[in-house]
């Protein structure tokens, strides 16, 4: 007993100041800040006719010449990369346009292509489509080949031994699939270690929630070298709770508190919601369980009347 107060207490300590959402996020954009700086290189490679770094350019009338700073705006907020540059000023990058300012769709496309679930066929297609009809075969079969390596590394790498919290939430993309370009559920998981550092561990697609999906998840991340979770946060996943019963036997279960508030506020119309918001983030930030039951008999003495589905009076 002693030990599993020290366990959570210490996923408790971490949980403080995770956005969870928002720290998704920013590990999805740390992806495809890094897949672009790969794809940008290749580019560089195939302009000039030969690697980074190989003796084929001694003398070949061109050469890299250092980079230049771009920020993009994406959903995920603003990146920053840098463009390779040559020595005779030719380049002229195609996956970000000289004065592309915005890569909305881009960094969807891209993020999406980390997915397990998807063949090397789907991620060879996705990047046809981001490249277009015009661009040669030869260059998106350049860039292709850049990325796949990192892709692989990335979702077969090794993990923490321990991971006290586990976030898990879906979020939604347009992918290539058998020559189709449809809607996907991505599910991801973000881990926070015993030292705090937060770590996207996986991005998966599935065709529908289920057990086995699941535990075919679960399983990977054992495989990975996870032995143990000590809670596991999520939505409403149909299959979840059973699926980590039987991979983490002694995980705690619990819905994910964005979710939570998310769920509470489609009760609430936009002039309410600040001031709700304001009375129900103590119930959800107490150190205690008498603490939490305080502050919530004065949010529902505040929002009873108006909003009982929230309180639990209707």
């Amino acid at each position: 007993m002693q030990g599993k107060t020290v366990s959570q207490q210490l996923a408790k300590e971490l949980a403080k100041g995770c956005k969870t959402i928002g720290d998704i996020e920013e590990k999805l954009k740390d992806l495809f800040k890094d897949t672009l700086q790969q794809a940008l290189e290749a580019e560089m490679d195939y302009h000039l006719g030969y690697e980074k770094h190989s003796s084929q350019g001694i003398n070949s009338g061109n050469s890299r010449n250092g980079y230049s700073q771009k920020t993009v705006r994406t959903p995920s907020g603003e990146t920053t990369i840098n463009i390779p540059r040559d020595r005779n000023g030719e380049f002229d990058p195609l996956i970000v346009r000289k004065y592309q300012t915005t890569a909305s769709d881009l960094e969807e496309r891209i993020v999406a292509m980390y997915a397990k679930g998807l063949s090397t066929r789907d991620i060879e297609d996705q990047m046809r489509d981001i490249y277009g009809v015009d661009v040669s075969p030869a260059l998106v079969s350049k860039v292709t080949d850049r990325i796949l390596p990192q892709i692989a590394e990335w979702q077969s790498r090794p993990l923490d031994s321990l991971y006290p919290i586990v976030y898990l939430d879906a979020i939604y993309f347009k992918v290539r699939k058998d020559n189709r370009l449809i809607n996907k559920a991505a599910y991801t998981t973000l881990g926070i270690n015993a030292e705090g550092h937060k770590d996207l561990l996986g991005i998966w697609i599935g065709e529908s929630e289920s057990a086995s999906f699941w535990l075919g998840v679960l399983g990977e991340l054992k495989s990975r070298g996870v032995k143990d979770i000590l809670i596991a946060c999520k939505d409403g996943l149909t299959g979840f709770s059973e699926a980590i019963a039987a991979v983490y036997p002694e995980t705690e279960v619990q819905l994910c508190v964005i979710h939570q508030i998310r769920n509470s506020l489609k009760y609430v119309p936009w002039k309410d919601r600040k001031p709700l918001m304001a009375d129900l983030k103590p119930v959800h930030q107490a150190l205690t369980m008498d603490e939490a039951e305080l502050k919530f008999e004065e949010f529902k003495s505040n929002w009873a009347k108006k909003y009982g589905k929230i309180t639990g009076q209707n």
